[in-house]
């Protein structure tokens, strides 16, 4: 049950609000039409995260108007990804009024409204990266996860054409919760490293490479073809979407016999 709605009910219970309190804020609208886009304001209660902002193809003033009206929502934290340094100037300005604190990370394109979490997940994320150049994806993936409350471990640079970099690291591979492996080039860094973790391994295949690689085709071919047990495979180029299942893999919805519905006889 959403630790939301959770909150409501046992207000209730408690005699902390009263029951035609509860039914309004429970009967919001899911969403809000703000015209060019219908911002949705149930997706934390459906999914247990809110709305995130893909911030390519937006303007300044829409990225805008969304945090907006996430905020009139009670949403304190939203991520925006895919955002440029020129529109993230743009918000910032707009949100100098606002109680709450913005950063940009230019290297991942990523802007955070409020505060990070302390991590509460069972374990640690580990994002491994084959390449320097690699480094935007994978930042994207470090971000992502600590934004939803995971304690995260960078291995940079640790690439099969130099698998002497990666052996040091066997200590906090095999202690992962789950491991991220991103790559462009051929890809081969998620399957090393699914051949050594006993945890899920996302394999984030990257557009990096010569022409042959065909933006990032060739890498994801490869890590869809792994020959090792326990990889799954995102899109190219997504951090973000490796992050954020990083963090529903690390944050299991424990339920014991009490908070399960009982049927009356």
């Amino acid at each position: 049950m959403d630790r939301d709605i959770r909150h409501i009910l046992e207000e209730v219970q408690n005699g902390g609000m009263s029951v035609d309190s509860a039914y309004l804020k429970l009967k919001e609208e899911p969403f809000e039409d703000i015209g060019y886009a219908k911002v949705d304001l149930h997706r934390k209660i459906r999914q247990g995260a809110g709305e995130v902002i893909y911030g390519a193809g937006k303007t300044a003033e829409q990225i805008c108007g969304i945090c907006d009206a996430m905020i009139r929502h009670s949403q304190s934290r939203i991520l925006i990804t895919r955002m440029d340094r020129e529109k993230s100037d743009v918000l910032k300005a707009h949100l100098a009024d606002q109680a709450l604190p913005y950063t940009y990370h230019e290297d991942a394109r990523i802007g955070i409204i409020g505060s990070m979490p302390e991590p509460d997940g069972i374990g640690r994320v580990v994002v491994a990266t084959g390449g320097t150049s690699d480094l935007p994806v994978s930042e994207e993936a470090v971000l992502t996860a600590a934004f939803y409350g995971n304690e995260v471990l960078r291995l940079t640079d640790v690439g099969v054409s130099g698998l002497h970099r990666l052996l040091p690291h066997l200590d906090e591979i095999m202690s992962a919760s789950v491991i991220i492996a991103v790559a462009g080039m051929e890809g081969a860094l998620a399957s090393v490293i699914g051949g050594l973790a006993d945890c899920p391994v996302i394999a984030v295949p990257t557009s990096v490479g010569y022409g042959a690689s065909f933006h990032g085709l060739s890498a994801l071919l490869s890590m869809l073809n792994s020959c090792a047990s326990g990889v799954s495979v995102v899109n190219i180029d997504n951090g973000f979407g490796a992050g954020f299942l990083a963090s529903r893999i690390n944050h299991p919805k424990l339920r014991d016999s009490k908070e399960r519905p009982t049927q009356e006889s």
